[in-house]
């Protein structure tokens, strides 16, 4: 068995927690928002780190901003926003991607898109995690750990159910939106404030191509 740490949007910030996990694995990934080569020097006093750049990353980080390869006979590709996933999505095992700060696991036929969350700076009222990917190479299989790097008191647990309320009510309503139906109609359908689908239809209609990551990370939902 094989422990891999799965980390992202550190931002400069190390945690106490996450260097407790990383320690007890042999190799640690970052998907980028590293936010400065002294949190790269640290982490590879704990294990091998493979990264890529993340949009907040300036030199002298020199990373890619994607990355195939492969640990105990896994293919592993990594990219920071989901929307740039390239060629390499096609060999993949595992795909690891950050930038929204929100902890997703997604199966799509024999391949796991995992997004451990932020682990740096507390945002908004997202919660703080990353994962621990266990590698069994002799039979191929995986086990995924969602970490929680501060522990949930009731009021946390309650945002984190909000977060994937909400991770639901964006898709739902570019579901609607794309079926052309209007603000009100969307709002009634989905229980939600007209206010608020009103804002995502206006996040989602004047920014080609996002996704509903995109549109979260662009909500000020979270500091209501």
């Amino acid at each position: 068995m094989h422990r891999i740490a799965v980390i992202s949007d550190t931002h400069g910030m190390l945690r106490k927690e996450v260097m407790q996990q990383a320690c007890t694995c042999e190799a640690i990934l970052h998907a980028g928002d590293i936010g400065g080569q002294d949190i790269m020097l640290k982490l590879r006093e704990a294990a091998p780190v493979y990264a890529v750049k993340g949009n907040i990353d300036k030199e002298p980080l020199d990373m890619p901003e994607e990355l195939y390869f492969t640990l105990y006979g896994f293919n592993f590709y990594m990219v920071h926003n989901r929307k740039y996933i390239k060629a390499g999505r096609n060999l993949a095992d595992i795909i690891i991607y950050g930038h929204s700060h929100i902890y997703k696991e997604e199966h799509t036929g024999n391949v796991l898109y995992l997004n451990p969350g932020s682990c740096g700076p507390g945002r908004f009222r997202l919660a703080i995690t990353m994962a621990v990917i266990t590698l069994d190479e002799a039979n191929h299989v995986f086990n995924v750990e969602k970490i929680n790097c501060i522990k949930a008191g009731a009021k946390e647990k309650v945002h984190e159910t909000v977060q994937q309320d909400m991770y639901s009510l964006v898709k739902n309503v570019i579901k609607d939106m794309d079926a052309g139906k209007n603000i009100s109609g969307i709002a009634a359908r989905n229980g939600a404030q007209e206010e608020l689908v009103e804002k995502i239809c206006r996040i989602y209609s004047t920014h080609q191509g996002i996704d509903v990551d995109g549109i979260l990370n662009r909500l000020d939902i979270w500091n209501l």
